[in-house]
């Protein structure tokens, strides 16, 4: 089957990439087997259980870096590159239902510590980097359990900016990025993310989006400016 590119969700942990893909998700794009609700999450990752089980993890192994990617992360420059990573996303997809056209996404905040790799397997494929300010990342990741190899500010940061080197390559390499800031939604402002939507060709799910933002969360993780 000749299945158009995906839209491809990522960002560092801890950015609001759940958030965005259950946005993305509501408003028709296709995501497969996402699993449900998660104690870290109560709406869901929103990321594809066997896509993370079988492509994701066991090639972070294989090169030598972090499944979790916490500590060590890729380097760009000497990444491998499998052959079959497009045609596996898609039996993937199709397995798990996949109708034989319109939208669908794959999130992961490990995409951008690869991007090569889901770069070459889709060429076509539209990015969404999610951002979020520093200072609330790191304070997110120092209280979120399974975010655990730092245990100091100084130590998520040298983390973020590896993160934030990778979104500048994408940006050089000239890949079909728009970046998006949750934080906006939470305080209201549903502009970026209604451009978004229409820029997918997805349709503005309304009210359902509302209900996608949970304010209380978000601040309770770091979000919140005084």
């Amino acid at each position: 089957m000749n299945m158009p590119d995906p839209i491809l969700i990522t960002g560092a942990a801890r950015s609001g990439t759940s958030m965005v893909a259950e946005i993305i998700k509501t408003c028709g794009a296709f995501g497969g087997d996402t699993g449900g609700p998660h104690r870290n999450n109560k709406h869901g990752m929103f990321e594809n259980l066997q896509i993370r089980k079988l492509l994701e993890k066991p090639y972070l192994s294989k090169i030598g870096a972090d499944p979790k990617a916490q500590y060590p992360l890729p380097t760009t420059s000497d990444l491998w590159i499998p052959k079959d990573w497009r045609r596996t996303v898609h039996d993937i997809m199709l397995a798990e239902g996949y109708p034989g056209s319109g939208q669908w996404f794959v999130k992961s905040p490990k995409i951008c510590l690869v991007w090569p790799v889901w770069a070459y397997a889709f060429p076509q494929a539209k990015w969404i980097v999610v951002r979020r300010q520093d200072e609330d990342i790191i304070r997110s990741c120092l209280h979120t359990g399974f975010m655990n190899h730092y245990q100091d500010k100084e130590g998520w940061q040298h983390w973020l900016n590896i993160h934030k080197q990778k979104f500048r390559e994408m940006i050089e390499e000239g890949l079909n990025i728009r970046m998006v800031w949750p934080e906006k939604l939470v305080h209201g402002d549903y502009g970026g993310i209604m451009e978004t939507i229409d820029w997918l060709r997805l349709n503005w799910a309304g009210s359902k989006v509302h209900n996608c933002i949970e304010p209380k969360l978000w601040k309770a993780r770091g979000g919140n400016k005084k």
